[in-house]
């Protein structure tokens, strides 16, 4: 397994995970609103509902690495047990990533971008 097929699989489980801060900071890179808005929104969407979008993400992770077993011929409880060990590398490797990527994507990329957009506070200044 490569890094472009990791990409592959993670990519969609990762972003939609994120939009409980990303959709805020879309909608004030797009203008469709106003930055006290965005702020708030995003407040109340992490706030009471990361659980929510955390758990889309895995949802999607789960259907991505079942389209991906699926591409790769294992289609029958048979193989599966036959591909045990691989089955179980390919989500490790892919569940660590994706947590990775995850906190990478929103803590860092997501929260320079709102930082430099104004929708949150510049913790350093």
């Amino acid at each position: 397994m490569n890094l472009k097929e990791i990409f592959k699989i993670t990519g969609i489980p990762v972003l939609f995970a994120s939009l409980c801060c990303l959709a805020p900071l879309i909608l004030v890179l797009l203008g469709l609103s106003s930055v006290s808005f965005a702020a708030s929104l995003s407040d109340n969407l992490y706030g009471n509902y990361k659980w929510a979008f955390r758990g889309l993400g895995l949802l999607l992770l789960a259907g991505s690495l079942f389209i991906y077993f699926r591409s790769k011929g294992i289609c029958t409880v048979d193989s599966a047990k036959r591909e045990k060990r691989k089955i179980i590398n390919t989500i490790l490797i892919v569940l660590i990533a994706a947590i990775i990527f995850y906190i990478f994507w929103l803590y860092v990329v997501v929260e320079i971008v709102g930082i430099i957009a104004g929708v949150w506070e510049n913790p350093f200044s």
